[in-house]
């Protein structure tokens, strides 16, 4: 089992890597994490102004003249606005000549200006950054289009940048990135810094790479080693253009402005829906700010790792110490817990822990424990049928199989009671009659006696020629052991009564039998080689059993009955004598069945 169970966690380590990597593995955590992340309440601090399809046909179209963005901006300024992020581009002049206007507008509060990602355009200008630790890792910008000179001189720049996951969605974007100058800031990013008033970013690093990110006046952030942020998809405000003179969603906020009409700007795919670029960007700034947004810790990889190794070790021994039934309970128990503290850690504290192939590989597990578990006990089930199916009553032997923890495989010390019966005159019948007949005779007074047995729930050990060895309380315990052995003694008599009518029928002789019977202690067990072995009792309260069985030759009866035996024995059980048996310096005081007729008892046989 242990060098099952090495092989077994070696492979998961082995795998592990690659698994890891695996394309649909990856998307399933992904959307396990979509699945468990919580959402969370709005900052208060942002307010989200759409420019709809219905109010482009207002406008008689689009792009609005900039005169028209000057008086949008003028409107939210008036009504109280903190700051106004236009995550829209403006890479060429207006055609009716406003961008002064706008420019001029732009200057009179906090705003953003958007610029998006192009591998042909030139690299943004750099942001003042602290590098804490070595300065390694960060996601790496591509070039981008510029804003024209009026506008971009006017107001605070950030990259709309909205990277994908293996599955194309959008949920973890980088705060800020890394250019062959420097570091530039991801458009929720910059928005934070312009509204702290703050002019440089503080970024922690360690040997793995980015650590956390902050800005003067709000609270450090936690990435991954790319400076990446989970993203929060928090229900900010929202209204339209239409609606800016009678909203109360302006005052003291920070609005983001983009346009939703169909087909004006992308729509992105994320879990919760296609949206549009401002409305991710907003969510990146909202994200910042709540401080129980989810991350993935530095020591993640270290936690799942001993949570791997540890869980399917422990899954691997419940089902093998356990059985079946409790093992699977069990099993399923540890990997509950798996599952349970991946979200506990998620809903708690926005640790994201990823036991995805953690938990596969418990299943995995399991089910080959399970199977192996399985075919050992049906292989030792078939042992037990094959092994007693001709010795003990169906019942028992389904019973032994349903408990083979009954069987002490090995031996144990058990007191029980032996009997032992012999064939009279066996010899005179070999060599009176034909082998076919002998056969015959021999399978029929056997069986005879093998039906009392099994009637009484008792054991056929086995056959010794013409003599037979039973066992009662072993392998399953019964209380009245002497008494079953007794009745069953009293069974044989009368089957071989019957047995005899039917002989003679046949111009056959009859046959006598001897019983003795013991009780008392013997070692019980499979007993054998390593290849060859069966369940059988050894010891002194064995041979007495068949030392009287002997000696029911020379006292005349056809059954003798130890006094251990006969004490506990409920039948009426009559003194006969103290007799001398083989080995044994004492006398022994023997029974028999009071009233009993012998028959046929052949001192010769």
């Amino acid at each position: 089992m242990i060098k099952h169970l090495k092989l077994l966690i070696l492979l998961v380590l082995l795998v592990s890597p690659f698994a890891n990597n695996w394309t649909p593995l990856e998307i399933l955590k992904l959307k396990t994490f979509d699945a468990l992340v919580e959402d969370k309440i709005p900052s208060g601090y942002f307010s989200i102004l759409n420019i709809t399809e219905k109010d482009v046909e207002k406008e008689e179209g689009y792009p609005f003249p900039r005169e028209r963005l000057a008086d949008i901006q003028n409107s939210l300024i008036s009504k109280g606005a903190i700051g106004v992020g236009w995550v829209i581009a403006f890479p060429q002049a207006d055609r009716f000549g406003g961008d002064e206007v706008f420019a001029e507008s732009l200057q009179k509060i906090p705003s953003v200006l958007a610029t998006f990602e192009n591998e042909n355009g030139t690299y943004p200008m750099t942001t003042g950054t602290v590098i804490l630790g070595e300065d390694n890792g960060g996601y790496k910008a591509t070039g981008i289009i510029e804003n024209i000179e009026i506008l971009k001189n006017s107001a605070y720049q950030g990259i709309a940048v909205a990277p994908t996951d293996v599955d194309q969605l959008v949920r973890r974007m980088p705060l800020l990135m890394r250019t062959p100058d420097g570091w530039v800031s991801a458009y929720g990013t910059e928005v934070l810094k312009v509204l702290a008033g703050a002019d440089t970013y503080v970024i922690k690093t360690n040997d793995n790479g980015i650590q956390e990110i902050r800005v003067k006046g709000i609270p450090a952030v936690s990435t991954d080693s790319l400076g990446r942020k989970w993203i929060s998809w928090v229900d900010t405000p929202q209204f339209s253009l239409s609606e800016i003179n009678k909203t109360n969603m302006i005052k003291d906020r920070f609005v983001f402005i983009g346009v939703t009409a169909q087909g004006v700007m992308p729509q992105l795919a994320t879990p919760v829906g296609l949206l549009e670029p401002h409305k991710i960007q907003t969510a990146l700034s909202e994200s910042i700010l709540i401080q129980d947004s989810p991350y993935i810790p530095d020591y993640s990889k270290a936690v799942e790792m001993l949570v791997l190794v540890s869980s399917v070790s422990l899954v691997w021994f419940i089902l093998h110490l356990f059985g079946i039934t409790w093992g699977l309970v069990f099993a399923l128990m540890v990997i509950g817990s798996t599952a349970y503290a991946e979200i506990y850690f998620i809903k708690s504290s926005g640790i994201l822990l990823d036991f995805t192939w953690t938990l596969i590989s418990q299943f995995i597990t399991a089910t080959v424990a399970f199977y192996l578990r399985f075919r050992e006990q049906y292989k030792l089930r078939q042992q037990i049928k094959k092994q007693f199916e001709h010795y003990l009553d169906p019942r028992q032997v389904k019973q032994l199989q349903k408990n083979p923890e009954l069987l002490k495989l090995g031996g144990e010390k058990k007191y029980a009671t032996f009997l032992f019966t012999d064939v009279r005159g066996f010899t005179s019948l070999s060599e009176s009659l034909p082998p076919e007949d002998v056969t015959y005779i021999m399978n029929k007074a056997l069986t005879a006696q093998q039906k009392a047995v099994q009637k009484h729930e008792g054991m056929v050990d086995k056959y010794i020629g013409d003599a037979m060895m039973a066992i009662f309380n072993a392998p399953l315990d019964q209380l009245d052991h002497e008494t079953r052995a007794v009745a069953c003694a009293l069974d044989i008599i009368k089957n071989m009564e019957d047995l005899n009518k039917e002989f003679e029928k046949k111009g056959m002789p009859s046959v006598a039998i001897g019983i003795g019977i013991n009780s008392g202690k013997a070692v019980i067990g499979n007993m054998g080689s390593e290849s060859r072995f069966d369940y059988t009792a050894i010891g002194d309260a064995v041979n007495t059993g068949a030392r009287l069985e002997s000696a029911t030759k020379e006292v005349g009866v056809d059954i003798l009955i130890s006094s251990n035996t006969a004490q506990l024995a409920k039948q009426q059980l009559e003194f006969i004598s103290n007799i001398n048996v083989k080995g044994k310096e004492k006398e022994l005081q023997v029974y028999s069945i009071k009233n009993l007729k012998t028959k046929g008892v052949n001192k010769n046989g």
